[in-house]
């Protein structure tokens, strides 16, 4: 019953929209209406305001490290059991008709809280690929992809078992990046300070 509770309050948390909450209420209107019509943080940046963008990414990371960080309090099954149902939340809010972001950040709350020093790694190397490449899809699945073989080396069975898993989610849920990456149409993100 803990593990079921967890789970529900980890998908009721992932499923908060902070991009579009934030973007609607410093008047920006529906983030879905712009750029991707994706609510997290890269398509937030395309309003102009970084620091909306740096929110909205961190909020996004922060849920994800809650819902395993209350799932916790009844066990590691519970844990787990958060962790997975807060990246689908936010890849499938009710709220939104299931339509949500990526799960990139999500992801990456959740891996905080299961394997700091992994998802250390995780955030390095994104950042390291964003100043290479100047593509946040494609450092998201550099890193995710990475993460799953460091996970699946590291870690105990159950907690490498959800990471590989998440990050498939994650990896199948940029396949519109994926296509215009391939196809050389994908946005570049600006890292100037204007």
């Amino acid at each position: 019953m803990t593990v079921i509770l967890a789970g529900i309050i980890g998908y009721l948390l992932g499923s908060i929209p902070w991009g579009l909450l934030l973007t609607k209420a410093c008047g920006y209107g529906d983030i879905r209406a712009i750029g991707s019509g994706n609510i997290g943080a890269t398509n937030v940046l395309r309003t102009g305001n970084k620091a909306l963008a740096a929110a909205t990414l961190a909020l996004d990371l922060v849920k994800g490290l809650v819902a395993v960080w209350i799932g916790a309090i009844w066990g590691p099954d519970a844990a787990l059991a958060a962790a997975g149902a807060v990246v689908v939340g936010h890849m499938f809010p009710v709220w939104l008709g299931f339509r949500g972001g990526k799960g990139a950040a999500t992801a990456l709350g959740v891996l905080f809280a299961l394997a700091w020093p992994v998802a250390l790694a995780a955030a390095v190397l994104w950042l390291a690929m964003v100043v290479l490449f100047r593509y946040s899809s494609l450092a998201a699945l550099i890193a995710t992809a990475g993460t799953a073989v460091v996970a699946g080396l590291t870690l105990d069975g159950h907690r490498a078992a959800l990471i590989i898993a998440l990050a498939v989610l994650v990896i199948l849920r940029h396949h519109e990046n994926i296509r215009r990456l391939i196809g050389g149409t994908e946005s570049r993100i600006s890292l100037s300070k204007s």
